[in-house]
């Protein structure tokens, strides 16, 4: 069996933003460092996501100067954003139940937002003043703006199963996740609870719950009934449809592709 490794790592600046790929990575108190620190809330202050806006798929960040760039798909239409803010307005921000103190960026962004998801938002900064605590019945750790846990890592394995079962195949970028390991076999991820990349230990705290972001193209914002659809039909537990694991980490520390990761 060719041993498991970290095939790669991915950074999503913006909450439900289209991410890039990198080769290392370090992990913070909170999260892969730059991993959804920045988020976009409605009139309400209430996250906004590819769930209630399929159209965020159409803009990508990557890398750029001392920040990150957004690109539009669409239209090429760009803005640049800084890694973090230190001061500007305060907004009370809230994701799913956790009501959180953010930093607003300038108008200026808020617009480029709004004409290009043709709707009202502004966007945020989670600051390192801001604390949030994942769900303590399965780990009780800070977290960025991630839905649940600071990290979600899935075997590439298990994607190739599923797309053996669907008419057309899906990239990986449908699922979101952190941390994609190569090597031994499908759903391995399910039994695991605790493993190492390299030097750091994670937990596997829980299965991943999906949801019809999986259905959404990350580059047109067209939705359809599959993978979710064909998911049902054998990775249901009760009303849940689950591909991909949950993860904490014990330590700080950096990662890199390539690295072995072992099943303690």
């Amino acid at each position: 069996m060719i041993p498991t490794a970290l095939a790669s790592i991915h950074i999503y600046p913006v909450k439900s933003l289209g991410g890039f790929s990198v080769p290392e990575v370090r992990l913070t108190d909170r999260g892969l460092e730059h991993d959804r620190r920045w988020m976009l809330i409605g009139p309400d202050g209430r996250f906004l996501s590819q769930r209630e806006c399929p159209t965020m798929a159409c803009l990508h960040c990557i890398p750029h100067g001392a920040g990150f760039r957004v690109t539009d798909t669409r239209n090429g239409n760009v803005l640049d954003l800084p890694w973090s803010l230190n001061h500007g307005e305060q907004v009370l921000a809230k994701i799913w139940d956790d009501p959180l103190q953010l930093i607003c960026g300038p108008v200026g962004m808020h617009q480029w937002f709004s004409e290009a998801l043709q709707r009202p938002v502004r966007v945020a900064y989670m600051p390192d003043s801001t604390v949030r605590i994942t769900d303590a019945r399965y780990a009780e750790v800070p977290v960025a703006l991630n839905d649940a846990f600071p990290a979600l890592i899935i075997s590439q394995a298990s994607l190739d199963e599923l797309n053996e079962r669907l008419e057309t195949p899906v990239p990986m970028e449908r699922f979101r996740p952190n941390f994609v390991i190569a090597g031994g076999v499908p759903f391995q991820e399910d039994d695991w609870k605790e493993i190492t990349i390299g030097a750091v230990r994670f937990n596997i705290v829980k299965p991943c719950a999906r949801c019809v972001i999986t259905t959404t193209d990350q580059r047109t914002g067209a939705r359809s009934p599959e993978p979710l659809r064909t998911l049902a039909g054998y990775r249901s537990t009760g009303n849940k449809v689950h591909f991909g694991m949950n993860a904490t980490f014990s330590i700080k520390g950096s990662v890199r592709v390539g690295e072995l990761v072992r099943k303690r």
